[in-house]
Formats: C-alpha cells, structure tokens, sequence
C-alpha cells in the first residue's frame, strides 16, 4: 500500500512537557482515569467527509487542498481515500471511524450504479480494518447534498424522492451491519423547512417518522444491535430543522414511540447555533436517557454558522466529559470528531497537528471531570442546594404525598417566606478553576 502520509511517523505519547507538533502532550492511551484507560473512555473516531474528503472551499472560493490521493477516476479516488484513511488512523492510534455512504463511493448516474459502487469498496473497508483493527463507530446516508433532497428527504414533498431516501438508508444499513457499526446516525439537514407558507409541518413529521420506524424495523429484523442515534441542529442548511435541539428531538420520539429505540448524537457547534452550550445539550440527553455518542468540534462564538472547528477548548471538553462519566462512560458512542482544518490549513501535516491537539484537549477534559467528580465540592454543593426536600414537607412532596391543599396550610404558617440560600456561582467557577490548573 503506498504511503499517503509517508512524512509522518506514528504518534506516540510524550508528555506535557514536549514542544513535538507530531506528538501527545497529554492523550496517553494507556493512562487509567475513572476506572478505564483513556482509550475505553474516549473512544476517539475520524470522520470520512472533513478529514479524507474535504478540499477546503467555502461559500467564497475553492478549495485549498487535493484529496484525490492520486487517483484519476472517481472510483481509484474512493479506494485511495480508503487506503489514507486508514493509514492516517493507524498511525494516530485512532480506532473508530465514521461515514456517510456518498464518503466512501462514488454516486454514479443511478441508484444501481450508486450500490455497485459501494459494493465495489466494502470488501476493500474490511480489509482495512481487519489490517489495522480500525472500528466502525456509525454509518449513515447523506440525504442532504444531491439536488434531489433540495425539499428534505423523509420530509420530502414527492413519494419518489421518499422512496429513493429510504433506499439509500437501507443500503447504508447494509453495509454498517456488514462493518459491524455499532450505531447508525440520522442527521436532518434537509428536515425541515423555508417557509411555512407552503408547508405543511404535521405531515411532513409523520412522514419523517414513519421512515425512521421502517429503518428501525429493517435493521433489527437483520439482527442489527446497535444504537440508532438522532443527531440534533437548528437551522443550517435549512432555515429551520426539525430535530432542532435535543428536547425538540426527544419531544418528537416520545410523540412518535420512538423514544425506546434512538439516543441523541450530541454535536458541540450545533449546540451553539441553538443558543445553548454544549453541556445543556449533553445534560438534557443524559437526565432523559437518550445520552448516545457525540461529535466532537467547537464554533466561534463571533459567528453565526457551523465553522465545525478542531476542538481545544479545554473548559469546553471538560464540562462535556462531566456529563459522560456522570452517563456512566459511552455505551456504543464515542468521540468523533466531525471537525475541519481551517481552509488556510494546506499541509497534510495540519491534519495530524489539528488531531492531536482535539485528542489532547479531550484528555485534559477527561482527568479534570475526574478531578472534580473526585473533589466533591461541586456536587456537594448542588446537593446542598436542594436539602430542604430530603426531610419535612419537602420530601412529602417529592414523594408525592403532598398535595396543594396541604402546601397552602403548611405555607398559611410559614409567615414571611424569602430564598436565603446563595446560588454560588462564583464559587464554583473558582473551584473549577483551581482544579483546572492546580498543578501549575
């Protein structure tokens, strides 16, 4: 196999104080934090479409880098793409991947040709991974890029483009069943709608979940165990997205009976388009149960789209990691990193660089959530904050034994009532701060 990235070495471990662009500063494998090696607990995977598909252009110029790694068809540019990518992997120490079908082949002039492509570099994946020991995390369709999903797929308004949708998603169950996937993603990004004018909003989510129920009834049918994830985003490229947060998402699979069947794929950079943090969207998956797997990027906060940035914010992954140790760890998710060089970023070296420096920020995030699971202070403090209903009326009505009656008579004794108890949140943040960096 020729060597795509022959410059570049395997990366290893070095240690905080190195200053090796091509080395980890703090991601060691091997180390043991909350019970598991950080390999178990992170459980990092490299996107097929930012890291071996993307060529850098934006909506104002073309792209920057050549990704065709040398081949000269389209099909020779989808088996070399295979090869890189799991070079690249390989020599991160990266053991998931994940893909959308239209990464991994050519699309063709027809559906036929689309499934005779893909069938042509399946076994070629195998090969690969069984080479490397390289892991599918998730598959999934793209049912967004083609002209034909220009008015969504599930939620299309033509039974053709529907039906061409679900054959795609059945394809790309095939061949995640066939890796051995351990979940399947759906992402709406044509789910949704410009105007309400010529929109009729409660077909179009029957329709979506009516689609979502045949694939979950297919794939289980073919044994498939795995996770069936929903990967909420507001707007973009749509003006508004049906799965549009996490709550409107587990609103939706509650209405439709869905709930028992599908977790959320949580993304940092589509939490913020939502006007929320990353951590509101990982909390309200987690204290519903729908917590699945994340795709790990950030955004600029100056800007009011999905830029889908390496990730190395270190508060940033710190408080997401709070909240998977606090889900017990991942069940079949992981850590993808659905991020992109920036489009000035030309070197293949970059790509190696903006990996490390995602998987070294995740490994900071990952012994400080320990460190202040450990502590206690914050934790202890939140159940402080709520002590009045672990005794008296407060536990009557936790238990649920009070009743509105009751409280008004409890409440006619109380005199003056007024909330004495501080919020704290200066104190805590200076706990998360002395934790952070205590070893300077």
């Amino acid at each position: 196999m020729a060597g795509y990235f022959s410059g570049v070495g395997k990366i290893r471990y070095e240690g905080p104080q190195s200053k090796n662009p091509l080395a980890f500063k703090f991601y060691n494998p091997e180390a043991v934090v909350a019970g598991r090696t950080m390999r178990e607990q992170l459980r990092f995977a490299a996107s097929f479409w930012h890291t071996f598909c993307s060529e850098g252009g934006d909506m104002f110029g073309d792209g920057t880098r050549d990704v065709s790694f040398g081949g000269k068809t389209p099909m020779e540019v989808a088996k070399n793409r295979i090869y890189a990518a799991f070079e690249f992997m390989s020599k991160l120490g990266i053991e998931y991947f994940c893909f959308h079908d239209r990464d991994i082949a050519p699309e063709g002039e027809s559906l036929a040709e689309f499934w005779a492509n893909l069938d042509e570099v399946v076994p070629l994946i195998k090969e690969q991974m069984k080479k490397t020991g390289v892991k599918l995390l998730w598959g999934t369709a793209n049912l967004f890029s083609h002209p034909r999903y220009v008015h969504g797929a599930g939620t299309a308004a033509s039974a053709d483009v529907f039906a061409y949708a679900a054959a795609q998603i059945k394809k790309a169950l095939d061949i995640t069943i066939e890796l051995g996937g351990s979940g399947y993603v759906f992402w709406g990004g044509r789910e949704g709608y410009e105007t309400l004018l010529n929109t009729d909003m409660g077909f179009e989510l029957d329709n979506l979940a009516r689609l979502l129920h045949m694939a979950v009834d297919y794939a289980r049918g073919k044994g498939y165990r795995g996770d069936f994830y929903i990967e909420p985003k507001p707007k973009e490229p749509t003006k508004h997205q049906y799965d549009y947060d996490a709550a409107t998402v587990l609103a939706f699979l509650r209405k439709y009976d869905l709930v028992d069947e599908f977790r959320l794929n949580i993304e940092a950079n589509h939490a913020t388009l939502a006007q929320h943090s990353f951590q509101h969207e990982l909390r309200v998956a987690r204290i519903n149960g729908v917590f699945g797997s994340i795709d790990a990027n950030q955004g600029d906060m100056l800007l009011g789209w999905d830029t889908d940035q390496f990730p190395t914010d270190v508060y940033n992954t710190t408080h997401c990691m709070l909240e998977v140790l606090r889900a017990g760890g991942f069940r079949n998710g992981g850590l993808n990193f659905d991020a992109k060089i920036r489009r000035a970023s030309m070197n293949p070296r970059d790509l190696f660089v903006a990996y490390i420096a995602g998987m070294d920020a995740f490994a900071l995030g990952l012994r400080i959530a320990d460190r202040i699971i450990r502590d206690g202070r914050v934790d202890q403090f939140v159940a402080d904050r709520y002590a009045s209903f672990r005794t008296g009326i407060g536990a009557e009505i936790v238990s649920g034994s009070a009743t509105l009656e009751s409280l008004a008579d409890y409440a006619l004794r109380l005199g003056r009532v007024e909330e004495k108890n501080s919020g704290g949140q200066e104190y805590l943040e200076s706990v998360i701060n002395s934790l952070m960096f205590s070893g300077i």
